[in-house]
C-alpha cells in the first residue's frame, strides 16, 4: 500500500518562510513526478509545483519565484521552500504523486492528507 505523508505546516507572519516536506513509502515499483497542490478556503484545489524523474520543475505563477520545489537522491522524498508568504497562501497544502505500485500495472494518482499552512499578522 502506497502512503504519502506531509510534514512541516504551521502559522507564520507574512515575510516568513515555511519548508513543507513529502515522504512516499509502501510498496513503490516506480515514483514518477510529484506535485504540491493547495486547498483554501472556500477555493478549488491550486496546483503550485512540479518535479520530474529527470528533476525538471514546473510552478504556478502565483508562487514563482518565492517557492521552491526540490526532490531526494531516491525520490521518495519532496520539499517546498516556501519564502516571502503571503496571508493568500494560507491553506492546506497536499502533496501528489504519480506511482506504479507493482511492475505491470498503470500508473495511479496517489495524495498525501496535507498539512495545514497559516499566514497571518
Amino acid at each position: 500500500q502506497v502512503q504519502l505523508v506531509e510534514s512541516g505546516g504551521g502559522s507564520v507572519q507574512p515575510g516568513e518562510s515555511l519548508r513543507l516536506s513529502c515522504t512516499a513509502s509502501g510498496t513503490i515499483a516506480h515514483l514518477s513526478e510529484m506535485s504540491w497542490y493547495r486547498q483554501a478556503p472556500g477555493k478549488q484545489r491550486e496546483w503550485l509545483a512540479r518535479i520530474y524523474v529527470n528533476e525538471k520543475t514546473e510552478y504556478a505563477e502565483t508562487i514563482q519565484d518565492r517557492f521552491i520545489i526540490s526532490r531526494n537522491n531516491d525520490r521518495s522524498l519532496i520539499e517546498l521552500q516556501m519564502n516571502s508568504l503571503k496571508p493568500e497562501d494560507t491553506g492546506v497544502y497536499l502533496c501528489h504523486a504519480r506511482i506504479r505500485p507493482r511492475w505491470g500495472l498503470k500508473y495511479g494518482d496517489y495524495w498525501g492528507q496535507g498539512t495545514q499552512v497559516t499566514v497571518s499578522s
